[in-house]
């Protein structure tokens, strides 16, 4: 069988060229030989057998999309037309963009930055042929499927140009990220930018909504400081602080608020559904601001009232009822009041690095590995959502995870691994090591960088790509 986006001829010539000796063992062997080579990008030793078959289970989910969207001829169908992919870059689709602009493209800038450039390229090409003239929101086969909220491909472009892998023009990327962003008819965009929050009255989801735009928004202030664009920078970044409009102070949490600007009097912080927020509820998703963590934390009551808060997150049972409505959390994934199987708290266990106690991050992040990852067939706790679950266990057992894709850091946790030999597509190599290294001994005692001490709790992203070696000293004990 032989497919094509385009036509049948496309097929007949996809298929001369992908299996012209019909021979079916050899295109087996031929499979695992690529696969091989991709998944030798990363040599890892772990704690056990069921350790190395979890990670490279997890290396081999985040390699599945996005996917290849051309012919060998590179005729693809667009949105509304035939195109043919511009000379220098391979077309991709299936952009699950709200889920994996988390940690799957912060993942590929380092393992698979070609790819991740022809991937900010068929992002652009998106735009030019969209009537809405928006990048991807959740594009699939060419379709855009409008699934989901915010506009995360400015997060996936921002985090390119931040960390150097495209050779896109910046110009470009800016302009096509300003003109998503001002699609007033999408999904409260008008409101937004009116009112600064998106209403719940107008428009559902309202909180989430808020919070992700405003997360773009600081993407896009990035983009335009790089293209020397001050009045843009300045307009995105006053943007990007519409997050505390639906902050509630008298109750301590993001809150929905309808278009006279009175907060919505019927509300469940707990509840999962209709509350302001998608596949989350305010106890997680209210903790979404990744850009202004800060600025958050003192706006919650400063660094020991929001560590309790964390800790509460963990510890107290969310009840069947908050969640039943909601197709996408399962009890599987939950930890206490803490939601592994979906992605708007993946970076909650690392807001503990923020707290006087950053050791809980490292003991929160080596449970969650723990326990909601396995080598078995229901190894996962939720969907693997086209390979952001599996991205941030790849992170977490590395020692380290992206909480502010768009930024050059990645916040240090507890890696679960031995060692790694991570060896990166510009011939450099980054070692990663542990010393005392043991399911029980979870907190990182201190941590060198090129045999110098790390003494922060992040790592650059131009500390990786130039190679080099991180070294984690391991213990049962909490450092003071």
């Amino acid at each position: 069988m032989a497919i094509s986006s385009v036509s049948t001829e496309g097929a007949k010539k996809n298929l001369q060229a992908e299996m012209p000796h019909w021979d079916f063992d050899r295109v087996v062997a031929n499979s695992q030989e690529k696969w091989n080579r991709e998944l030798s990008k990363v040599s890892i030793e772990a704690n056990s057998k069921a350790d190395e078959e979890t990670f490279y289970t997890a290396l081999y989910h985040s390699m599945l999309s996005p996917t290849l969207y051309e012919d060998v001829d590179g005729n693809y169908r667009g949105l509304d037309q035939i195109v043919h992919s511009s000379i220098g870059f391979t077309n991709y689709t299936t952009f699950s963009l709200w889920d994996t602009y988390r940690a799957l493209h912060p993942l590929f800038n380092f393992l698979q930055p070609k790819r991740n450039n022809d991937m900010v390229k068929s992002m652009l090409a998106h735009q030019e042929q969209s009537v809405h003239k928006m990048l991807p929101i959740w594009s699939h086969y060419g379709n855009e499927n409008w699934c989901m909220i915010g506009y995360h491909a400015v997060s996936v472009l921002s985090d390119a140009v931040t960390k150097g892998t495209t050779d896109a023009d910046i110009h470009k990327i800016l302009n096509a990220c300003i003109s998503t962003s001002n699609v007033d008819y999408f999904d409260g965009i008008g409101y937004y930018k009116k009112l600064g929050y998106v209403p719940e009255d107008k428009s559902g989801n309202s909180v989430s909504k808020t919070l992700e735009y405003a997360y773009n928004d600081w993407c896009i202030a990035q983009l335009a400081l790089k293209a020397k664009d001050t009045v843009t920078y300045n307009n995105y970044l006053m943007r990007s602080k519409n997050y505390k409009n639906v902050f509630d102070p008298t109750i301590n949490s993001m809150r929905p608020k309808l278009s006279d600007g009175k907060f919505r009097t019927n509300f469940d912080p707990k509840d999962t559904h209709g509350q302001g927020f998608i596949e989350g509820n305010a106890l997680n998703y209210g903790l979404y601001v990744p850009h202004e963590i800060p600025q958050m934390i003192e706006m919650m009551g400063g660094k020991d009232k929001f560590e309790s808060f964390l800790d509460s997150i963990f510890l107290q049972k969310l009840e069947d009822k908050y969640i039943e409505k909601n197709e996408d959390i399962t009890r599987d994934g939950i930890i206490g009041s803490y939601v592994h199987g979906n992605e708007p708290g993946h970076h909650i266990a690392y807001l503990y690095n923020w707290t006087n106690h950053p050791s809980k991050t490292q003991e929160r992040v080596r449970m969650i590995q723990k326990t909601m990852y396995t080598n078995t067939k229901d190894g996962l706790c939720g969907n693997d959502d086209a390979g952001q679950m599996s991205a941030w266990y790849i992170f977490s057992a590395f020692g380290f995870y992206p909480v502010l894709p768009g930024s050059d850091r990645y916040e240090l946790g507890s890696p679960s691994i031995q060692s790694a030999n991570i060896f990166l597509e510009n011939g450099y190599t980054f070692k990663i090591k542990t010393v005392n290294q043991s399911p029980e001994n979870v907190y990182v005692q201190k941590v060198t960088l090129n045999k110098r001490d790390l003494n922060r709790n992040y790592i650059l992203h131009s500390e990786i790509v130039n190679g080099g070696e991180i070294v984690f000293y391991m213990g049962k004990n909490k450092l003071k």
